[in-house]
């Protein structure tokens, strides 16, 4: 796994979940909120369809490591690397 794999990961969840956005010009560096008609529910979806789909647990406390997309493959590397997938 590698972060440009994690960051299409979340843009991939992000379609399913708000599928009238715009992903083409989004920036890994801005937040997502800043960027994408996202709201605290999407938010919410994000995490969940992360648990779901890859056996990801993203604990209410580190919500703020999933605002941008790198910060979002920073956090989430070494959790698909540990082998934390379902």
């Amino acid at each position: 796994m590698n972060k440009e794999k994690i960051k299409k990961i979340v843009l991939d969840i992000i379609a399913e979940i708000a599928p009238d956005e715009d992903l083409t010009e989004v920036k890994s560096n801005i937040r997502l909120r800043d960027q994408l008609d996202l709201d605290s529910m999407d938010f919410l979806d994000i995490v969940m369809e992360l648990r779901k789909q890859h056996g990801i647990d993203v604990p209410e406390a580190e919500y703020r490591e999933l605002e941008s997309l790198d910060s979002s493959a920073n956090y989430l590397l070494p959790k698909f690397d540990s082998g934390a997938v379902a």
